[in-house]
């Protein structure tokens, strides 16, 4: 078994008005613990949650690498309805360029629906979400790697764009979602690294047998795409179970149990793993994992 290497998903929205002053300096608290420990540190691209306190992904992005040069950093993952998806690819080439590499690039097709509505954004049906995105992938792709870029494609369209500097070599493009029929295909297609979260092992062992297939289809070589997984993690040595989160999925329980658990998706081939744990502001969760859980993944 190969030791996976691991990303912290830092807690971007405050539990109410009177929490949000709390925020900075609680996932300030957790990043300083897992210096040396964890390689990435990510940043969820929502907007809102109801009345709730909510860090923009971009803005605490770029303040977070500026900050600790020790980390490499992304989006998990950017909605690619929120940006123009050249402009996507300046912003992306450009962090990579001035952190020397510390980013890998996420993005995905979008999916919380009140967040367009709200903000004034179409959301059309699923289907045209990941034509988008497959439109916005090439493009990154093709401003990354040629200058000028053209591309046409059904929804968006580039005309002689310069990104310069271009990125060499580019960034690891992450395509995030668990559709098997589309989202899988773009992956297989387009990405360098997938991502699924919040499900059993068995069924993360479905999307990659869907993944597998479509690299066949089209020649790709499956190994070459990093796998990873999004977990939230509630652990505790005693006996518990947090009330009302059954859905999504929780890795949970005791470090043995935890463990178990984790090892099931590392034989699969998980290579990174997102984490958030429930318990946050606490660190009880995160000092049981450093201390009884990573050492017995290595």
């Amino acid at each position: 078994m190969t030791m996976p290497s691991f990303g912290w998903v830092i807690t971007a929205a405050a539990k109410n008005a009177e929490d949000a002053g709390n925020l900075p300096r609680d996932n300030q608290r957790f990043i300083e613990k897992l210096s040396g420990k964890f390689e990435m540190i990510w940043v969820e691209d929502h907007l809102q949650w109801d009345d709730r306190p909510v860090l923009e992904c971009w803005t605490a992005l770029v303040f977070l690498a500026s900050r600790y040069p020790e980390f490499k950093f992304g989006p998990l993952v950017f909605g690619q309805s929120y940006r123009n998806p050249a402009l996507t690819a300046k912003m992306f080439a450009t962090l990579y360029w001035l952190t020397e590499g510390r980013m890998v690039a996420g993005i995905g097709a979008g999916w919380k629906e009140d967040e367009y509505v709200s903000y004034g954004w179409p959301y059309p049906a699923a289907e045209t979400r990941i034509g988008e995105l497959e439109d916005a992938v090439q493009i990154i792709r093709k401003l990354w790697t040629e200058s000028p870029a053209t591309f046409k494609g059904k929804y968006f369209q580039i005309e002689e764009a310069y990104c310069e500097p271009m990125p060499s070599p580019p960034p690891p493009l992450l395509i995030a979602g668990g559709g098997e029929q589309l989202t899988l295909k773009l992956v297989a297609k387009f990405g360098d690294w997938m991502n699924v979260g919040f499900c059993k092992s068995e069924v993360y062992a479905q999307k990659l047998e869907a993944l597998r297939g479509h690299c066949t289809a089209i020649g790709r070589d499956y190994d070459e795409i990093k796998k990873t997984y999004f977990a939230f993690v509630s652990l505790n040595e005693d006996e518990f179970e947090p009330p009302g989160r059954s859905q999504p999925h929780l890795v949970m329980g005791n470090a043995q149990e935890v463990t178990k658990e984790f090892k099931q998706f590392i034989d699969l081939g998980v290579e990174h793993f997102m984490i958030r744990f429930v318990d946050f502001p606490s660190t009880k969760g995160l000092d049981l994992f450093l201390e009884k859980v990573m050492p017995q993944l290595s």
